[in-house]
Parts: C-alpha cells; sequence; structure tokens
C-alpha cells in the first residue's frame, strides 16, 4: 500500500491506539460491541481499500486522497473513542469547579446564559441544529479539499485533527473535567424551553461515567466525555480556517462555525473556557501539523538525493 506522508503518519497513530486499547480492554476487562465496532472499522478499511484502487489503478490522485482520508477519519474516531474512554474511572477530582470560577472572573455564568437563551426559542433550535453540524462538517471539508486537489491542505486538515484530538485527551486526561452542565441544574421550565442535547442529566451520567469506569462500550451509547478543553471547538476552528481558503464555499462556513461558539456552550453545555482552550488546542495543533508534514515530506525528498548520490562502484 502506498500513502503519502500524513497519511503513514496517521497510520502509525491509528495502529498504535489499536494496540493500547487491545491491551487496555484487556487488563481492565472491559467488554466491547464486537459488531456494532466491526461496521464501523469494515467502512473505514473498505475507503482506504477504495483509495488503494484510484492511486494504483486508476490513478486518480484526488479520489485516491479523499478516500484514504475518510477511511482514515472513521478508524481514528473508532481507535480514540476507545482510548478515551478506556482512560475512565479518573484518579482526579474533575476540575470543573474551578473552570466555573475562571468563568465568573470574567463574569461569565452558565445558568444564567442558557436561561437568558431560553426566551429565545427559535435561537436555541437554531443552535442545536448547528451543534449537530460538527461532525459531518468534516466529512464535507475531506470531500471539498479532496475533489477539489488541495491534497496538502487535505493531509494538513488530517493532521491537525488528530494531534487536535489527542492533545485534547493528554490534556483531560491530566485535567478531567465534564463540563458546566456537570456541576450545575436547570429549572424544568428552562430546559423545556431549549432542548440542550448535553443538559444537566447528561452531566451527571458523565460524572457517574468518571466514577465508576465502563465496563462495556458500544458505539450505540458512547458520550463525549472531555470538557475542557472542547473539542467541539477544535473541530469547529479545522473547518473554518480550512475552509476559508476557499472562496465560494469559506464565508458560509465561518458564519456557521462562529455559530459554533454559543452552540458549544448551550447546547454542548461546556464552560466558556473550554471554548478558550479548544481555540489554544487548534492554534497548537494546527502549528505541529505544519511542522510533521514538512518533516514527512522532506524525508523521501532526503532518502532520493541521498541515493542518487552514490556512484556505481568501477
Amino acid at each position: 500500500m502506498v500513502f503519502l506522508p500524513a497519511e503513514r503518519i496517521i497510520v502509525t497513530v491509528i495502529a498504535a491506539l489499536a494496540v493500547l486499547d487491545g491491551i487496555l480492554l484487556w487488563s481492565k476487562d472491559v467488554g466491547i460491541d464486537v459488531v456494532g465496532y466491526a461496521g464501523m472499522v469494515g467502512c473505514g478499511l473498505g475507503a482506504m481499500v477504495l483509495g488503494q484502487f484510484y492511486r494504483h489503478v486508476r490513478h486518480n490522485p484526488s479520489i485516491a486522497a479523499t478516500a484514504t482520508a475518510a477511511g482514515l477519519f472513521i478508524l481514528f474516531t473508532i481507535v480514540g473513542s476507545i482510548f478515551n474512554y478506556l482512560l475512565l474511572p479518573i484518579a482526579r477530582e474533575p476540575v470543573d469547579v474551578a473552570l466555573a470560577r475562571f468563568d465568573a472572573f470574567f463574569g461569565f455564568d452558565w445558568p444564567r446564559f442558557v436561561e437568558w437563551a431560553s426566551h429565545y426559542p427559535r435561537v436555541g433550535m437554531a443552535l442545536q441544529a448547528v451543534y449537530a453540524t460538527s461532525l459531518p462538517q468534516l466529512l464535507v471539508v475531506i470531500f471539498v479539499l479532496g475533489f477539489s486537489g488541495r491534497l496538502r491542505l487535505l493531509q494538513h486538515f488530517l493532521l491537525t485533527g488528530v494531534i487536535g484530538a489527542l492533545l485534547a485527551i493528554i490534556c483531560w486526561s491530566f485535567f478531567p473535567s465534564f463540563g458546566a452542565s456537570s456541576i450545575y441544574s436547570l429549572p424544568k421550565a428552562v430546559t423545556d424551553a431549549v432542548p440542550l442535547a448535553v443538559g444537566p442529566e447528561y452531566g451527571a451520567e458523565l460524572v457517574a461515567l468518571g466514577r465508576t469506569g465502563a465496563t462495556y462500550i458500544s458505539p450505540k451509547n458512547v458520550l463525549g466525555v472531555i470538557g475542557f478543553p472542547s473539542f467541539h471547538t477544535v473541530m469547529a476552528a479545522m473547518s473554518a480556517v480550512f475552509m476559508m481558503r476557499i472562496r465560494w464555499i469559506g464565508p458560509i462556513f465561518l458564519v456557521l462555525n462562529a455559530m459554533m461558539m454559543p452552540a458549544i456552550v448551550i447546547q454542548g453545555g461546556h464552560n466558556l473556557v473550554d471554548v478558550i482552550g479548544g481555540l489554544v488546542v487548534f492554534v497548537i495543533a494546527y502549528g505541529l501539523a505544519a511542522i510533521a508534514l514538512l518533516q514527512a515530506e522532506s524525508g523521501p525528498a532526503k532518502t532520493r538525493t541521498a541515493s542518487s548520490s552514490i556512484k556505481a562502484p568501477l
């Protein structure tokens, strides 16, 4: 199989996480929905096989890169989410109270903000729809960059996502948090007016999961456990920044992901500082991805240069 520089890095990361997942599943005696995950893994591997077909047989770089990127996206999502779950139960107390104090220092109060939003139900419903576009947006970006031939930008995008996810998981493992919805309650009138994707009940479920850990992992009921930094914010920043290079669709993504910020706070049940943390993680991941891509690209070039400089013996 032939992979582009960024693809090779991501394949290595996926393989390493898969091995870690296997070790942790065995050592912690955690059950896993083999059938449920098998279908998803099959989709990811199938997309990668399709990519190889178009790379070797049909010789269409755009379709090859797009299919491979979609496959890697699916596989990394699987092994990454399982790994995140296997870090439970948390060894430290959640830092959500400290994060809420940080918000309060800047005058932000999550319950009041959600209560204010409840006076505008249509806005709340619109933000709920926006919040649901996070993952689909990433797939759209993959297809747009791939089919438009922006293959290096696509590699940078993929690496940014992988590095951003790993940074978020590492940060969360040292400073676990489950978001503002895990420490606040809301009046029933508020939750009735604005149905929340991640409300207090969801937050309570996360706290309980954090204390006991998972005994069985299935794609049917996996929860988003990371509060700080907000990975939804990382995804929103990725979509907006990488799509801004394309004039005909960039402004749409910019507006959509500007709306994503309040959606993450309200619908995602996040502290304001979670969003700020997500933006910081994106900036770091974006820079590290650019460096990693340059290094990965220079490796084969250096090898070719060294090989060409070797003279045949007389």
